[in-house]
């Protein structure tokens, strides 16, 4: 049931950041009828923090720990419930390769998630890589999984497409209106925030902060690290052809020995999901510069275009031809690169996630899920402990 409506006005919960989470935060809550308001610095969907940037890759067979299997089994269905109520193609399971030391962590990690849940999934040598996908030349010293059910989602479709249900079914979202500051009421009788347009008392608060995780989450003192990334999207020498969905996988590359050498950087990329004119996406997996969300610099330098081409060359021939645009985005990452979704542990009013590391897309339904039992009814039957706060206060 949702908070009692009590003293606090028109709302039962407030959702800070309307971002993957907290889009998914306010539709799950509305779609259960509490009286949601969302308020947001930028714009729906916007370009200006970690949920933009026309794909995110998904997949099962998580090298990063078993423990999140579960969660992305059930955020594989809410994507596909999402799809259906909404009509919007915000999917698309084309499979994923995840190359590297056949003896390595990202290969034996995703061994280990398929063969623990029973997950399709194929060990292919390096020559099955290179037969099946061209695109792809691995050394022969290295191996890959195959994950048939692994590809991509759209983020600004799945943003859109939360904001879109959560208004349908009664939530207040106001954007361009930026977080001031927010106060447990005394008692633990709800919340205050206040914004640049005035002052809102609710239940219960809920805080996606995304990069202004720092600033907005302050007395929780998480070691957080805020990192500028970039995409780039490039037309492939002869074209886009070979790296169509259905010839082309989305991948992760360790940067084991390999062709060009042992070389520590994670690639990551995708099929050419834009039409002929689109190009084929790849970045740097957890390769950004130290930032702030107020102070990134939004601008790509040619050095760094020049940086991913000269890694992808020997990887991907033909991947690198003409530099179609770039495009930065924010990683706020934890030291164990694990989330933070829990209950605030002096505030009972309160529930934060945040620190997604880089990895956090794939969960947005089920992240919303969460949230909403947190703010709702204090728990959830989801597993996050792994998630906690406290583990910092530990260490």
């Amino acid at each position: 049931m949702p908070p009692a409506h009590g003293a606090h006005g028109v709302h039962d919960v407030i959702v800070i950041g309307l971002g993957g989470m907290g889009s998914a935060a306010a539709d799950h809550l509305a779609a259960r009828g509490a009286r949601v308001l969302g308020l947001e610095r930028f714009g729906p969907a916007h370009h200006q923090g970690s949920s933009h940037g026309g794909s995110r890759i998904v997949r099962q067979t998580y090298f990063e720990g078993t423990a999140y299997v579960p969660l992305l089994l059930r955020s594989y269905e809410l994507f596909e419930r999402l799809e259906r109520a909404t009509g919007r193609d915000l999917s698309l399971l084309c499979g994923g390769l995840v190359i590297g030391d056949p003896e390595g962590p990202m290969v034996r990690g995703s061994l280990r998630a398929a063969e623990d849940f029973g997950l399709p999934h194929e060990l292919l040598t390096a020559g099955e890589v290179r037969r099946r996908y061209p695109t792809l030349t691995p050394g022969e010293d290295l191996a890959a999984v195959f994950e048939p059910r692994a590809g991509l989602v759209r983020p600004e479709e799945t943003v859109t497409a939360q904001l879109e249900r959560a208004t349908a079914a009664g939530a207040d979202l106001r954007f361009h209106e930026p977080v001031t500051g927010w106060a447990e009421l005394p008692g633990g009788a709800g919340v205050r925030v206040t914004t640049a347009a005035g002052t809102y008392t609710a239940g219960h608060l809920v805080i996606c902060p995304g990069a202004w995780a720092p600033r907005l989450l302050a007395d929780l003192g998480l070691p957080l690290t805020v990192e500028r990334q970039i995409m780039y999207w490039f037309e492939p020498e002869g074209g886009t052809g070979p790296y169509l969905p259905e010839r082309h996988p989305v991948y992760l590359w360790d940067g084991a020995d390999g062709p060009g050498g042992h070389d520590d950087r994670t690639l990551y990329g995708f099929p050419a999901i834009d039409g002929p004119g689109g190009g084929a996406k790849v970045a740097f997996y957890r390769q950004g510069e130290p930032t702030t969300a107020d102070t990134v610099d939004r601008a790509v330098r040619p050095e760094e275009a020049a940086e991913i081409a000269d890694h992808a060359a020997p990887r991907l021939p033909t991947l690198a031809g003409r530099l179609l645009r770039a495009v930065t985005c924010l990683y706020t990452s934890t030291p164990d690169d694990d989330f933070v979704i829990a209950r605030h542990p002096a505030h009972a009013s309160v529930s934060v996630a945040c620190g997604f590391s880089g990895h956090g897309f794939k969960f947005v339904p089920v992240v919303g899920e969460i949230l909403a039992d947190l703010a709702l009814t204090g728990a959830t039957a989801h597993p996050i402990d792994l998630f906690s706060p406290a583990r910092f206060a530990a260490s």
